[in-house]
This record gives structure tokens, sequence and C-alpha cells, in this order.
């Protein structure tokens, strides 16, 4: 039982009911899409939402890379027309802006899409599926189409994917970014399971629900972020551009790693459960030894964990996060308050451990001043270890 990853406290919630909901992961026997049941709705988990991708200057720069990538392959100026779905604070759309290519932001959150307009990144609010691809593609349809960590946070996959054949315009492509789940099984990656996830993919389902829509994934990149993640080009099934040696690669490994098979899903199980145990004895050791530990990064994965392993206000003291959305709420089940990172040089924990661990070398290097008083950094996952 958990409750809404994202969910952070104000002050005045602590003592009300919080809402906490069954964690289960189901695989479907048919298609092979892993997913989550549906107990909370798009609309509460995402219309006043808590993270801002510009926080993460790393994820940033990525983008940066994939906007400079993305004009020369697809050969995009001022006559083009570049849309992305859950476009966030306008981290990535404000670098094509910046080399003139026009774009268009659609964005569920209204207090998230109010900063990207104030970067001059036009935002539409709107979730996204078939009746707002309608809208939109009634003005013009997207050269490019664009989707970052997206495709997992969509309950009615079909009207997502239907809404994307409809607003592509002839001869445009598709990218979608999303965590892989080969690594996910195969790196013990659990913590990224949360409720705000409703499915997790493989390149073997996905290939399978684009051409279910008329549509086709012809190139993959396999990226490092968020402990690895695909980068899937897709077009209309009848454009000809030239299907790459890649897709077939990992098609064939994920094959080989068992994907199609239900004791794999098992065995991560049983991990999964071994893992837990790793991490509560290695705080409770250091807590025996009279340790102060602190956290590091609100992040969602992080509140995944600490439920899950039941580590909470007895433990750590504060989650430092830059995010001042954040600063001065509570982590959602533990309670754990959110404040800036200025309170770590106030404080001196001994122990500060890395929550978000896929941005694990951006944060320690922000943090090394905590080795200054013979302080130590530790990541929790994907294995418990302290950083030297």
């Amino acid at each position: 039982m958990s409750p809404v990853a994202n969910a952070y406290l104000k002050p005045e919630r602590l003592h009300q009911m919080e809402p906490f909901y069954p964690l289960r992961v189901l695989v479907c026997e048919g298609c092979l899409l892993v997913q989550l049941e549906e107990f909370e709705s798009p609309e509460e988990i995402f219309s006043d939402y808590a993270y801002f991708s510009s926080y993460s200057s790393s994820w940033v720069d990525h983008c940066r890379r994939y906007v400079e990538m993305a004009v020369e392959r697809f050969s995009l100026g001022g006559g083009s027309h570049v849309v992305e779905i859950a476009s966030n604070d306008g981290y990535l759309l404000q670098w094509f802006g910046e080399r003139g290519v026009p774009v268009l932001g659609v964005e569920p959150a209204a207090n998230v899409a109010e900063t990207a307009r104030e970067k001059g990144v036009e935002t539409v609010v709107e979730f996204f599926g078939r009746e707002t691809a309608a809208k939109l593609a009634a003005g013009r349809q997207a050269d490019l189409l664009i989707g970052n960590n997206v495709l997992a946070h969509v309950p009615d996959l079909n009207d997502f994917v239907a809404g994307m054949k409809a607003l592509l315009a002839p001869g445009g492509t598709i990218t979608m970014e999303f965590p892989h789940l080969l690594h996910l099984i195969e790196q013990g990656e659990w913590d990224t399971i949360y409720h705000e996830h409703f499915s997790y993919f493989s390149w073997t389902t996905a290939k399978r629900v684009f051409e279910h829509h008329g549509l086709r994934l012809y190139d993959v990149d396999e990226l490092p972020t968020h402990g690895g993640s695909l980068r899937i080009y897709g077009c209309h099934a009848d454009e000809d551009f030239e299907q790459t040696a890649a897709t077939a690669g990992l098609e064939r490994r994920e094959a080989e790693a068992g994907i199609d098979r239900m004791e794999t899903y098992d065995a991560f199980e049983r991990r999964v459960r071994e893992h837990r145990w790793d991490i509560v004895e290695f705080v409770l050791a250091e807590k025996r030894r009279g340790a102060s530990i602190a956290a590091y990064g609100a992040a969602a994965k992080g509140n995944t964990l600490l439920n899950y392993t039941g580590i909470g206000r007895d433990i750590l003291d504060y989650v430092a996060d830059l995010n001042p959305v954040k600063q001065g709420r509570f982590l959602p089940g533990t309670h754990v308050p959110v404040v800036s990172p200025d309170r770590i040089a106030e404080t001196k924990p001994d122990l500060v451990l890395i929550l978000p661990w896929n941005l694990r070398d951006e944060i320690a290097e922000q943090l090394s001043y905590v080795r200054d008083w013979g302080g130590r950094l530790a990541v929790p996952a994907p294995e418990v270890r302290v950083l030297e």
C-alpha cells in the first residue's frame, strides 16, 4: 500500500486522512504490457503538479543535445512545426525556440505550463488524446511530435497513441523517450514503479501499440537517462523511412532476456523483496551506531522506496530538494519534511542518502562538501552503495 508518489503534503494536511492504494504490477500475457491498476484519475494526479524538469541541469543538457540532433536530422527550420506532449516547464522546447523553430507545448498541469509561458514557450493546458489532437491538427499537424517520459503516465494508452497518429503530419516523425523495462528488471530499478506510471514498456510492446494505430517504429536509441531509457522514432505505417538494424537487434535481445516469459517477472519480484531488506539493514545499522541521516532529492522514486521499506521520520531527519515548490511540504506517506539544500551545511549529517539515483553523479558533485566534516554519501538503489 502506497500513497500517490507526487502528492506532497502541506503542513495543515499532516493530521488528515491520507489515501493509500495498492502498488501492484500486472503483466498482460497477450501483449506483454506491464501496467498498474488505475486508482487516481490523471486530473487528480497532474492538474497541480510538483515536478519541474528544469531543476535537473543534466536533464536539461540532455534535451539541448537532442534538439541539436533533431534540427539537423529532420532539417527543421522556420517553416517547421514542433509539438511536445507533456512539455512541462518548457525545458526542451526553449532550445527549438532559440533556433527559430516554431513550437507548441501541450501540458495538463496549469501551474507548470505557466512557467513555460514565462519562458516564451507557447503552451496549451490540455490532457492529450484523440480529442485534443483533432483540435490541434485543425490548425497544423506536427512535423516533429515529441513525448519525453509521458507514455508511461497515460492510463488510456490507445486514445493517446491514436491522438499522435492524428496530429503527425505526412512525412513527420514521432520521438518518444521512456525508461526501458528491460533495464528496470535487469538493474533492479523497482523504485521507478509508482501510481503516476500506469505502464512500463519494452521495445516489443511499444512496437505493438504503435502498429495497432497505423504507426511504424523505424529506429531506436538506447540512452543512459533514468537508469536506461529508449528513444523510439515513429512514422506513419506507409512512409518509406528506412528500418534500422538497431530495432531488430533490440527485439532479439529482449526475447533472449525473457521479456515474453512470466517467470522473468516472478524472479524480479523475489529480487525486489531481498533488496528491500538490504536497504533496511543498512540504515538500521547506521542509526544503531548513532549516525544522523538525511536524504537528498524529494523524488517520486524515493517516495516509492521509503514507503516500501518503511523508512520515515524515525530514520531520516529531512530530505533536501532544490525545487522551491516542494520545500516546506512533507513527503507522502512518510511525512519527512522537505527543506532547502542549505540545511545540509547547517546540520552536517553523518550520512546523506541520494534518492534520485539516476542523477547520482550530478548530485554527488553538488554535495561534495559533505566530506568536509567527515560525512558520507550513499545511494540505496538500484543497490545499496556508499560513494567514495
